[in-house]
This record gives C-alpha cells, structure tokens and sequence, in this order.
C-alpha cells in the first residue's frame, strides 16, 4: 500500500511539474536537505523527473539489544538519490545517518546504502503502544518508497525457571512427563534437556520426545531412563539452568515358575514334601514391590515304609556226599525285604562233615601248623587280659566310679577352654591350672544352667536327670565349667547328683515357693517425670543439648528476628511412652519435645534425636512422628522419602532433622525382615545386700540411646549400685527368639550362686517393644566366708540363633579397693545451652563465604548440590531447593552432624575437592577464629 501510493503520488507530480523539472528537482533536494537539516518533516513525495521508484535490495531487520550495545539497522535501494530513516513516525536526524553511494554495472543505476545505531537508551525512553520501529523511506526521479518496518527491542532473560521439573518415581515401561517452563526472556529461550549432565537427542532415540511444549515425554520408561534430568534455557543473552529432577524406574519383583516337587522328608508313613520359587521374575528393582504370595508351598506325603528281609528256618540236611560233607538251605522271604529294606545278613546255607570226623584228614603242611598254633596263642592272650582287668577293677571298688567322662558332665552342652586374665589372682583354687576368663562361644540351643539341689523340680521334662546313687570325684575345672557351687565331692546319699541333660526349661513352670526367695525376673524401672532444659536465644542463634542423652537442638543465625528473643525449651518424656505400637512398628527413640510450639523461625532448626537401630533401608522402614495437640501421633515423614516439608539425616547412632515447626517427635521402625535389628546396650551393676555374705548382680539390657542408659545410672545411683564393666552393645535379631542371661564360671569354694538364678530368660516381644524402658534381671550370690573380698564370673547375654555378649566381673566387695568406672562422658553436661558464634564449629566469616560461593548456581555444576554431595547428603536435594540459602541449611546439618567433633577438615577437604577453595580450614589459627568472630559482632552492633 505504501510504495503504491508513494508511486501514484510521485507519478502525478511528474506530470505537473514537467515543464520546470530541472528547476523544480534542484528546489525540491535543497529544500529536503534544509528540512533534514532542520529535523522538519520531509514530504512523503516530490516532483521528479519520468525514471523508476527506488527499489529496495536490503531492507533493515528487526532486531535486539544485548546488554548495553547499540545495534545498526541498514537499507540499500536503487536508484536512489536520497535514503532517510523514520523511528515510531519521527524522521531520524540526518547527522545520525551514514550513507554510501555506488553504480549497479548492470543496469547503470544509482544504488545507495544508508544505516543508523540505534541505542538502548533510545528504546529504553520511548514508551508507545507497541515495540520502538524504524523504517527506510528513499527518493528518485519518478518518487519515494517505503521499507518495512524493523522492531528493536531489548534481549534478557529472567532467571528463575516457571516450572522446575520435579523428581518421579514410575515403573518400567510406564510413561514419563518432566515439565519445564523456562523463564521469561526476549527473544524466547529455547530448550535443551540434559540427562546426566549428557545432552539429551530425541532424533537419535524414538522413545523420547522433546518437542510438546518444553516438556520431556518418555513413552516407556527403561531401567536405563533413570538418571537426573535437567532443563537448559538459552537465548542470545545468557543460558539458565533448572533444579535437577531425579528419575526413578523400578521393577516390581515377579515370581518365578515353581520348581519341582521334592521327595518326600520321610522316608517311612505319613510326611510332607514341598516346592518353592524365587521371586526373581523379575527381582524388583530400584525399591520396586516385592511379590506377594508364599515362596514355598507343602503338601503332605505317605511313603511305603520298609521292610527288612528276614530268614527262613533252615531246612533239613541234605544225604552225605562223598566229600563227607552234608548242606541244608535257608530263604530271606520271612518276610521278604520291600520298599527298599534290607536283605538278610548271614550264609544263605551250610555244610558240616557228616560222618564226625571219620573222613578228616590230618594236617597238610607246615603253614596250617603255624595258623593254629597263632590261634591258640591269641586265645591265650584274651584270656590272661581278661583277668587282669577283673582284679584292677576290684582294687578300685571303694570310689565307685572313678571319673565321670566330661560328655557326662556337660549332657550335650558346649565345651569351654580356661585361660589366665589375670596373674595371681587369689580366686583361684590352683595357679597351675586358671579358668579362663576370657570365652567367646557361639551357640545353637540353649545353654540356662540351674541350681541341681530341689528335689521338688526334678520331673520327667526337667532339665536335669538323677544319676544313680554313687559317689563321684571330680576335677575342679568341670566344675568351673558348669556353675557348681557346691563341693567338690558330692555324696550320692546325701544329695542326688544331677547333671544336665535335655533341653532348657521355662522359668514358668517353676514352683511359686522356691522361686519367690530367690528370683527377680525382668521388670521395668519405676517411672519419672520428663527432663527438661531451657535456654534464651536471639538472632545470633546457638545450641541447647540435653546432657549425657544424645539429644539436641540447633537454631540457626537468622532464624529469629532480629531484636528478639525466644525462651526455647527442650524436653524428653521419662513416664509410660505415649506412642503406642501399632501391629510390628517399634519405638527406636525417646519422645522429645522441643518449644514454644507456637514459635515460627524463618531458617529450619535442626533437631537430634538418638536411635537404636541397626541402619539398614533393606531391614528396617523408618518413620519421624509428630504428636498433634489431641494427643495422636502422625507421620511426617519416612526417612526414605523426598519432601520439602522437612529433611531426615540418618546416622548408625542419630537421626537429624531439618524442621519449620516445634512440637513432639519420635522415631518409630517396621522391620521389614527377620534381619533387621536392634542395638541393645548391656551392663552389670553390683552391690551389697543387707546381709553381709551375699551379693546381688543387677544385669540390665536396654536400648542403645544414651538417654535410655542414663535412666539406668540414676536409679542406680540411688540404691548405691556400682557399674562392674564397661557397657556392651548387643545386636538382637527381630527373629523372635527370646534373650537368655546367665552366670558363668562362678569360683567354687569362695562363691556360690543361690538356687534358681544361674539363668535368666526374657521372652522377645518383652526386649523388642521395651519402648526404651529399661529392663533389669537380678542374680543372688554368696560368699562362704567374710574373707573372700574379690569376685571374678561372666555374664553371658545371648539371643536363640542370634549374638552374644560376655561381660568379665573381676572386682572387689570392698568399697575402697573398687575401680571407678565412669558412667558418662564429661563433655555433654557442661554447657546445656550456648549462645552466639561460639556455639557453632564454622567461624561466621567463613560460613558466609561459603554460603555466598556456592549459592550461584555453576555452569560447570560448582553449587550447592555439590556441596551437599561431598558432604554425604545425595537424597532429597529438592529440599534445600526450596531454601532462600540451600548453602546456610547444608552447613545447620553439618553443625548438628558434627557437634562433638567439629571435624572441620573433612569440610575443608570438600571444598578443596570442589575446586572452589585452596585454604584449610583446620589451618585457621586462634587469631583468625577470634577476629572473625570480633567483626561479626561489630557488624551485629554488639
């Protein structure tokens, strides 16, 4: 429309103005020259000379600003006698045009080319309707013509992405979306998709789509699609970078066909046989289910049971052959074997001289002399040993037996070897023969051993069984070896020697009047009231810990606003557990409660919490619970899984957490197999009764939190009991098999040990839902006389088909000749609360260089996730996304991780791996440390 008017206009004009052309052209340039001079408004047209319209061989292109560099627009057009650029309806000045002037050789027209910069400034003031413009207007003889117009406008790029792609966990050959909306720029970012740090080419592979929308389409998930995948936007300004979304593709596990069906167990009557299968078709995967169903299965089978063969009677003889010999015959068919018995042992028929001995004839040879004559001599020799043994036998008679075997004494029972602990030990009956102190044992049954002298107890399932009435000697180490206490000669007429044999029997069945005296079984500690500490922070931040119970609380600098302060106070509740186990879920921590809950911080404190599991994602399912204000508890979260809401930290002995919100939390477990187990923590207390020759040994097994010890220490305390040996930990299996405790090795002569305690069993459910509540067993022991002041025996604590523990007692009655062995750690009860700089390990300066460092995101992948990789934290990075500082909330974790050992070398080794530091922390010296925390505090106005 433009050019056709221009040309129409030009065109009439020509005709008009013919007569005076010359004239009129030169008027016409000066005045468009004075005009262009002047920043007037040029015509659209004038009156020019018959020709062509200028035709136009470039025209200028729309175009962007990067940063603050000018761009140039350009137009060239033939023939041209002038070439002017028009911005947003203004005629751009004419000292702001550079032209160039040249002759197309084909056509003998003039051809002009003019540009123009155009300025971020310039686009940046002008505010119309729509995008700043710019147009080529040019002249010839016949009239004008008009470009098209060229937009110019500013290229950015935002940074932060619309969309992240978020992590997804599918199954195999399920369909994967990942969206992705990247950030607003000018012109429009393109896309890329990174998996693994790798570019991601849909061309090359016809599973994957990229082109729908910005979105990543997998069509069918593969075991090999599981990866972090990263959205890359990238325009003429800069590239950007998304949070990475984890991929998971996981099997569900698949059974097997079912193999054949074995041969019956029995081989005689009725029995069962079975087949089995593997869930293997496919295994799961990636956390995928595991199959459901049974992965043997029985049924009952009968086999023919068989029969031996036995022998008929013999026959009559036969007539006497001429050799002098006569045969008779006997069958196997009284019965016959069947079903695979077996056949008649013995001559199947005989002979005999028939004529007695008329037909024998005399000796051959010398070698038949010399084979009877051996004969005889043997005969002899049995004889002469035979009477030797009778008379010996008879000078024996006054002992009746004279050593009992060792298999007699122990029935069945594990042999010990005695080695020396300790030199000169005056418990010890003969220095040139010691027990052994020092007996690890693995075993397979039960091992209880009870005192032999109630008679009342001795029934057909007893655990011992009389021997006949005899008197026996035997060596002091057997003794040892079983717990006797008694004598070394007992007196088959005075007391019935028992010795043991079968299997172990239930304490349950135990007479009510001889148990009562002398037996304390497992019973719960008396209950008390919470334990609490408190402390006021500001926004400084610091630390409150609960002493000597693995229990702490983090708040962060910047968590509380400034110009305030907070009264927080942590608590762990000490009555009943008010989690109540659900089915096979298990308690594994003390109820801690951390306030004001109404409180609201603006960084995520960290919380630890101590546990007693054997860490293990293929054993145990691990649960963080919070109490509501009705009382019930809910899930937060399973340590396993990703959220934002929190962050769960998982050590062998602590879990910590990243939390918004006060209240009441608790770790809770489900055993997911028979292996998973729990750590139980083992010790033995000791103190003298009220009758001066015994001594009570309080056994205890509770779970392995300090806090669940430090229940056991202050009830000792008040009742004056002294630790014995250092505390033990013990793996208990969740196969359901009880815990059997059990005195071994008592010294005989000096010590006995009452009726009925050597043994101890608590069943499993009572040791594997103790709730953290500690359990005790008791044993009584006696000194023969006043002056025995040592004491030396194990105490083994084993679970059925499980571990085992020995604790060594090696100690003195007497107070003053007691070793001291510390309960606890000194370190945890001296500062419960510290406040400010001092409480944190990283000095503050150099926190927030670190913060400032890796909070940019990297190009090369240098940021916080890979802080957070080298620091052992590879799961649920979507968390510290959400973090204005993801770098401040890693390094809160490495604070409460390392609160006892400040390892900050292990730190500075992780940024020096980065490659983002080359200065160690640990190096830092005292001056340093002090001036940071000094500069801290002025910049804090302190």
């Amino acid at each position: 429309m433009g050019k056709a008017a221009a040309a129409g206009g030009g065109a009439g004009g020509a005709r008009r103005w013919l007569p005076w052309l010359g004239l009129c052209f030169w008027a016409a340039g000066a005045a468009a020259a004075r005009g262009a001079d002047n920043g007037e408004t040029l015509p659209e047209s004038i009156p020019s000379a018959p020709g062509t319209l200028p035709h136009f061989i470039e025209e200028p292109d729309d175009a962007y600003i990067i940063k603050s560099n000018p761009i140039a627009l350009r137009c060239k057009a033939r023939p041209a006698m002038q070439i002017f650029f028009k911005c947003n309806g203004e005629w751009v000045h004419q000292n702001e045009h550079v032209s160039e002037e040249s002759l197309d050789e084909s056509s003998g027209l003039k051809v002009r080319e003019v540009f123009i910069n155009v300025t971020r400034q310039q686009v940046e003031d002008f505010h119309g309707p729509e995008d700043y413009w710019c147009q080529c207007v040019a002249w010839s003889h016949l009239g004008t013509s008009k470009s098209r117009k060229a937009s110019v406008r500013i290229a950015y790029l935002r940074k932060n992405f619309e969309q992240d792609p978020q992590g997804r966990e599918v199954p195999i050959e399920g369909m994967i979306v990942l969206h992705c909306r990247p950030p607003e720029g000018v012109p429009a970012a393109e896309v890329e998709w990174l998996k693994n740090e790798e570019p991601i080419d849909s061309e090359q592979d016809e599973n994957i789509d990229t082109r729908a929308d910005h979105n990543l389409i997998i069509r069918q998930a593969r075991l090999s699609d599981s990866g972090n995948y990263t959205c890359m936007a990238a325009n003429i300004v800069a590239k950007r970078r998304s949070l990475s979304a984890t991929v998971v593709v996981y099997v569900n596990g698949g059974w097997s066909s079912w193999t054949e069906w074995s041969a019956c167990n029995v081989r005689c009557g009725r029995g069962w046989q079975k087949r089995s299968r593997t869930c293997t078709n496919p295994a799961p995967l990636n956390g995928g289910a595991f199959c459901e169903g049974m992965s043997v299965q029985k049924i009952t089978c009968t086999s023919l049971c068989p029969v031996d063969g036995s022998w008929e009677v013999w026959s009559e003889w036969s007539v006497c052959s001429p050799e002098c010999e006569h045969l008779r015959i006997r069958e196997c068919t009284a019965p016959p074997p069947r079903n695979g018995g077996k056949f008649c042992e013995g001559l199947s028929q005989e002979s005999e001289n028939c004529t007695d001995g008329l037909c024998i004839l005399g000796i051959e040879n010398a070698s038949d002399i010399a084979l009877y004559s051996g004969l005889g001599a043997a005969v002899v020799a049995v004889a002469v040993l035979v009477i030797g043994v009778t008379l010996y036998r008879r000078s024996q008679s006054d002992y009746g037996v004279d050593v009992i075997d060792s298999s007699a004494l122990t029935g069945g029972f594990q042999t010990f070897n005695f080695k020396t602990v300790r030199q000169g030990n005056p418990l010890l009956l003969n220095s040139s023969m010691q027990p052994d102190l020092t007996v690890s044992r693995t075993y397979s049954g039960p091992i209880c051993l009870q005192d032999p002298l109630d008679k009342e107890l001795m029934t057909e399932s007893s655990l011992f069984n009389p021997l006949s009435d005899i008197k026996v000697k035997v060596q002091s180490s057997f003794m040892v070896s079983l717990g006797v206490s008694e004598r070394a000669e007992y007196h088959g007429k005075n007391h019935s020697g028992t010795f043991p044999h079968g299997n172990n029997r239930s304490f349950s069945t135990m007479h009510p009047r001889n148990k009562t005296p002398y037996i304390q079984n497992l019973s719960s500690l008396p209950t008390r009231t919470e334990l609490r500490t408190t402390g006021v922070f500001g926004h400084l931040g610091g630390r409150l810990v609960m002493p000597n119970t693995g229990v702490s609380l983090l708040i962060p600098h910047g968590a509380i606003p400034e110009e305030n302060s907070w009264e927080i106070y942590m608590s762990i509740n000490q009555g009943e557990p008010s989690l109540q186990s659900d089915g096979s879920e298990v308690l594994l921590s003390p109820e801690v409660t951390c306030g004001p809950p109404d409180m609201t911080v603006t960084t995520p404190f960290a919380l630890t919490i101590p546990h007693c599991a054997d860490v293990s994602s293929e054993h145990w399912n691990i649960h963080l619970k919070k109490r509501t204000q009705q009382g019930k508890w809910e899930e937060v979260m399973s340590v396993e899984d990703e959220s934002t809401s929190c962050y769960c930290l998982l050590d062998p002995f602590a879990c910590h957490v990243l939390l918004d919100s006060f209240g009441t939390y608790a770790l809770t477990g489900e055993p997911i197999t028979d292996c998973a187990v729990k750590q139980l923590k083992v010790a033995v207390f000791g103190c003298m009764s009220c009758n001066s020759l015994d001594y009570n040994l309080r056994v205890y097994c509770v779970d392995n939190t300090p806090w669940a010890f430090q229940e056991v220490v202050s009830d000792e305390r008040h009742q004056g009991g002294q630790l014995l040996e250092e505390p033990k930990l013990l793996h208990f299996k969740g196969n359901t098999f009880s815990l059997q405790i059990s005195v071994l090795d008592i010294p005989p002569f000096l010590w006995r040990i009452k009726p009925f305690t050597a043994c101890q069993e608590v069943p499993f459910s009572r040791v594997w839902c103790s709730n953290q509540q500690p359990l005790h067993c008791a044993f009584s022991l006696e000194r023969y006389t006043p002056t025995t002041t040592q004491l030396s025996c194990k105490i083994c604590i084993r679970q059925l088909k499980g571990h085992e523990q020995i604790l060594q007692v090696q100690t003195s009655i007497l107070e003053s000749e007691r070793e001291t062995i510390t309960f606890f750690a000194q370190e945890d009860s001296t500062f419960p609360a510290q406040t400010g700089p001092k409480a944190f390990k990283i000095p503050y300066s150099i926190r927030q260089r670190i913060c400032a460092t890796f909070d940019t995101p990297n190009a090369k992948g240098k940021d916080w996730q890979m802080l957070a990789q080298k620091n052992s934290i590879n799961r649920n990075l979507s968390y510290f996304a959400t973090q204005s500082s993801p770098s401040a909330v890693i390094l809160n974790l490495w604070e409460a991780r390392h609160q006892h050992d400040g390892d900050l070398d292990s730190l500075a080794c992780a940024l020096e791996e980065i490659g983002r530091t080359h200065t160690k922390l640990s190096n830092i010296t005292e001056s340093q440390l002090d001036e940071a925390d000094f500069n801290y505090s002025r910049q804090n106005g302190l």
